[in-house]
């Protein structure tokens, strides 16, 4: 392409030079021959401009040089010029606006005023002022490609970091969504199959001698298998939804359902005793279902690793901003720390905690059992960000009431 370039603008020149600009009817043809030295000057400036992309700025140097000798040595009409004004207007478009700013000034000045100093012909001559012109012409078109390309280049590198913005934000909630099902299939399954397991092996053991006994069992087993089998259907249909996202899918138990968490364990032989001092406070559903979830796990834990005697406390206590969910055993049995079993119990608690940025404590106690110590805020960071819109909002009205007072 570069080739084709410098061959058509030696063309141009080839042919311009043979023009005479004031003949007798405007433009004569032929009436003048361009010298040798002015075809030379015209083939090394054409020839320069083959490495342009290159070099830009050598090429602005030899076709300067070419177009300057050319004004003083030979015919001033003969346009040479024309291949420095391509290889200013390359300099302008493949380097910076000041880089441009200084090339063109320095070539307008040199081309122009070796032109009107040293040329034959008068310094207000057109062809002069044309060379002005053409030189400032150059630098401001190829300023305007640079430009261009840049606005382009920008566009195009925003698009691709959206995207990959895009593409990273969709696996993260990809699998934040997995983590989240992971956990809640975890709560339901540990907690039920927990409880089963342990209405199972009491009917077997009294199913000789102690049939009404056994009978009881089976319907607690029967009660805890399809409360699993509820919630896993409310769970798995989370993986079918297409609808709306904010729609309220997803099963939300809550501290409200405690008495009814408590007496399933209650019926399974667990000792529990409940004591709440959060009367009068709501807190939003994911801290909610948090709190729920890990009372839950931990007594699900105590059921399995506490032995046959352990007895269970639980409390919800309201401390200021905080809600704090703790649960207590006095389990003597050989396996007391829940991460002896190698589940994700504990783990499952401590992302929730967390996600809503609370602390959780756990870790066995002096004098044998083991504590679950969860803080939990009260209100989450959109509560907040809502109320300090809502705040803001009446601060406002109250300031322009002033005003108006």
């Amino acid at each position: 392409m570069d080739a084709v370039i410098a061959a058509g603008a030696l063309v141009c020149m080839v042919v311009s030079s043979f023009a005479a600009p004031h003949g007798a009817h405007g433009v004569a043809w032929g009436i003048r021959a361009p010298d040798p030295l002015s075809l030379v000057l015209m083939t090394l400036a054409a020839a320069a401009l083959v490495f342009r992309r290159h070099a830009p700025k050598t090429v602005l140097a030899v076709t300067g040089a070419a177009s300057v000798v050319e004004c003083v040595t030979g015919d001033p009409r003969a346009p040479v010029a024309m291949a420095a004004v391509i290889a200013l207007f390359t300099v302008a478009a493949t380097t910076d606006r000041r880089t441009t700013l200084r090339a063109g000034l320095l070539t307008m000045t040199v081309l122009t005023t070796a032109a009107m100093v040293a040329g034959p012909l008068p310094w207000y001559a057109q062809e002069n002022l044309a060379i002005f012109a053409w030189t400032g012409i150059g630098a401001t078109a190829g300023d305007a490609v640079r430009s261009r390309r840049a606005v382009v280049r920008a566009i195009r590198e925003r698009a691709e970091r959206a995207e990959r913005t895009r593409e990273e934000e969709a696996r993260r909630r990809v699998a934040e969504e997995r983590l989240r099902i992971a956990r809640d299939l975890h709560d339901v399954v540990a907690h039920h199959i927990a409880l089963v397991n342990v209405q199972a092996g009491v009917a077997a053991h009294v199913m000789d001698k102690r049939p009404d006994q056994a009978k009881e069992a089976l319907a607690h087993v029967r009660e805890a298998s399809r409360s699993a089998l509820n919630e896993l259907r409310a769970t798995v249909g989370l993986l079918r939804q297409s609808g709306d996202p904010e729609a309220p899918t997803e099963p939300a138990p809550g501290l409200h359902l405690l008495e009814e968490l408590a007496d399933t364990f209650r019926n399974a032989g667990l000792q529990v005793e409940v004591a709440r001092a959060d009367q009068g406070t709501t807190p939003p559903a994911a801290v909610d279902l948090a709190a729920y979830r890990i009372i839950q796990e931990a007594l699900t834990n105590v059921q399995k690793h506490a032995g046959p005697d352990a007895k269970a406390e639980v409390s919800v206590v309201r401390v200021g901003p905080h809600i704090e969910v703790t649960v207590l055993d006095n389990g003597s049995g050989e396996d007391t720390a829940p991460e002896a079993g190698g589940g994700h119990g504990l783990l499952g608690m401590r992302e929730r905690v967390t996600a809503l940025r609370g602390t959780l404590t756990t870790g066995p106690r002096y004098g044998g059992g083991f504590r679950v110590h969860a803080i939990l805020p009260v209100k989450t960071d959109t509560d907040d960000r809502t109320s300090d819109r809502t705040h803001g909002r009446a601060k406002d009205r109250t300031a322009a009431l002033g005003d108006s007072v």
